[in-house]
């Protein structure tokens, strides 16, 4: 049974945020949140920053004059882990100087103990502790830090908790969590320990919190799971396909994606409902992580490199133009040369759109953190390479083909590079720059693409 956080305990923790508003009533308090991880973490950082607004905190994206700072982290690979280290430990001597600074560290990261007995023992500035399971109750959290720290981490199966606040980092996309949590326990992943089991938010309340983006002016939605095609299995609600055609028939959204498929669920039925389906974008994220059958194995992914190619030829004959993109993982322990070779097979067979390549990050706790290495690290680091530039004539050699083409093109707001062009995606989630009037965000618009590079996308509004 999926425990969900009743709305007498979200109204207590909404009562401690206007006790912590009326005390800041009159000064000029700054929040920053720092994310590092996946789209579920920035999901989840919205909701702290939602529930910090109305405690009276503007946000602000300096941690080094905020009078609150949290960062909300990822235990996937280990460069995310000594970021945030490296991060706190240069807010030691700022909180020396501000002693009234509140600094706290929550997400994946916390659901590990090695990790929270290396931030006690060693760093004691740190004023919150928190996991995965104790977000819904940051509010109580952060009043009992002003006068101690507070260590909130519970070993658990995790909850469901609706009615949170959120802030979005757009007004025109945004994600809208599904489910949480993983069943899969692949064997390189700490996802399942630190999230929890699979549960699945009603159907209603996703529709509510859809309807509601879509009364402000929201034109895209990314529904957002661990594991979001298994969707519903685990509390007899529909699946993943029904809720994708419930969620289009909402009046004002106009694209829909979603993250993250397994490749083990998806289905004939959900195949079928991205292809007949106007309003989900023909642009899928299917996680291959290995080509070689037996290193799948060794992965616990439970399909083999004939199935996955099958599956690739499935989406493909039902939407020819679908956009594919996929993760890897490069130097898994028994991952060898000629496993290698069946991934490079694979990558060039699909000819990707994107491909988010990873050298293999060894998580404590997991199956894969005891097996012994096939390969050195200057075989696995020339194989990425070799991935890497695979996949670069690929893509260049796709979009060489999109030269002079027109594409629509949802505009999402302003270039960060450059703040006299416009941004926005494709159907295909495509980035493409172009330069035209702030009155087009919002709107989808047809773009004439006439800069083709390997990573980006340059154009012109036509009518």
């Amino acid at each position: 049974m999926i425990k969900r956080i009743s709305q007498e305990e979200i109204l207590r923790q909404e009562n401690i945020i206007n006790q912590i508003k009326s005390e800041n009533e009159g000064k000029s308090l700054t929040a920053c949140v720092v994310t590092l991880g996946c789209v579920q973490n920035e999901n989840d950082s919205e909701r702290i920053r939602g529930m910090l607004a109305k405690m009276g905190y503007e946000m602000s994206s300096n941690s080094k004059t905020a009078d609150v700072v949290i960062f909300n982290t990822c235990a996937v690979r280990e460069n995310a882990e000594l970021k945030v280290f490296g991060f706190l430990g240069a807010l030691k001597h700022i909180k020396e100087q501000r002693p009234n600074m509140l600094i706290g560290i929550c997400g994946c990261m916390i659901q590990q103990n090695h990790i929270v007995d290396k931030i006690k023992a060693k760093y004691k500035h740190v004023d919150m502790i928190f996991g995965t399971h104790s977000l819904y109750r940051f509010p109580q959290i952060l009043y009992s830090a002003i006068k101690r720290r507070v260590v909130d981490v519970e070993d658990s199966d995790g909850y469901v908790a609706e009615n949170l606040s959120h802030i979005r980092g757009s007004n025109v996309v945004a994600s809208v969590s599904v489910m949480y949590g993983c069943n899969n326990f692949c064997s390189y992943c700490i996802v399942p320990y630190v999230r929890g089991r699979e549960r699945s938010r009603f159907h209603q309340d996703i529709l509510a919190e859809v309807e509601g983006l879509s009364a402000q002016g929201y034109k895209e939605i990314t529904l957002v799971g661990q594991n979001v095609n298994s969707y519903g299995k685990d509390c007899g609600e529909m699946d993943f396909a029904d809720l994708l055609h419930l969620v289009s028939q909402v009046d004002g959204i106009e694209r829909i994606r979603f993250v993250s498929v397994h490749p083990k669920d998806i289905t004939d039925k959900l195949i079928a409902e991205m292809a007949s389906n106007d309003k989900v974008c023909k642009q899928l994220h299917v996680p291959l992580q290995s080509g070689s059958t037996k290193v799948l194995k060794d992965m616990n992914r439970k399909y083999s490199k004939e199935q996955y190619l099958e599956l690739i030829k499935k989406i493909k004959t039902a939407m020819p133009n679908i956009a594919l993109s996929t993760d890897i993982i490069v130097g898994f322990p028994t991952e060898t040369n000629e496993d290698f070779a069946d991934t490079l097979d694979v990558v060039k067979k699909v000819g990707y759109d994107m491909v988010y390549n990873f050298i293999y990050s060894k998580r404590k706790g997991t199956p894969a953190a005891e097996m012994e290495f096939a390969l050195t690290e200057d075989e696995i680091k020339n194989n990425f390479d070799q991935l890497v530039n695979a996949q670069a004539d690929i893509l260049y050699n796709k979009n060489a083909q999109l030269q002079d083409k027109t594409v629509k093109v949802l505009v999402e707001g302003k270039s960060r590079t450059d703040e006299n062009m416009l941004t926005g995606r494709t159907d295909s989630n495509k980035v493409v720059n172009f330069s035209g009037n702030e009155k087009n965000i919002g709107k989808i618009v047809n773009v004439k693409l006439n800069k083709i590079a390997t990573w980006s996308l340059t154009g012109e509004i036509v009518e």
